[in-house]
């Protein structure tokens, strides 16, 4: 594992993290992932990982690590995950400023 400051958490994703974790019973680790596919050809994908892995990078904010693969870091180099609440409900979002375009839904994204 290393540290990285190319991609961050939010205090309001570590907060809602640590929440997510602590009723699960679970390690306050966060694991962002890209897939193909989605509506605009790469989607997100959330969960949380019970260890770090030897290849992940991580960043820490109030005691809890968000991790992804060398892969996924460099396609949201940059970028932030937060987690907004609002009337349509409540999410975690990646500010990602390597993305050509996205979906209205906020889950995929083009390069």
């Amino acid at each position: 594992m290393s540290e990285t400051s190319e991609i961050s958490l939010t205090p309001s994703a570590a907060a809602r993290v640590a929440a997510i974790a602590e009723r699960q019973g679970k390690k306050p680790i966060l694991r962002l992932a890209v897939d193909g596919g989605g509506c605009a050809g790469f989607q997100y994908r959330f969960g949380l990982a019970d260890e770090v892995e030897a290849d992940d990078v991580a960043t820490v904010r109030d005691g809890v690590t968000l991790i992804v693969d060398p892969m996924t870091l460099d396609l949201v180099r940059g970028g932030a995950v937060d987690f907004v609440e609002s009337l349509g409900g409540a999410a975690f979002q990646v500010s990602n400023p390597n993305a050509a375009s996205g979906c209205g839904c906020g889950t995929s994204f083009s390069i």
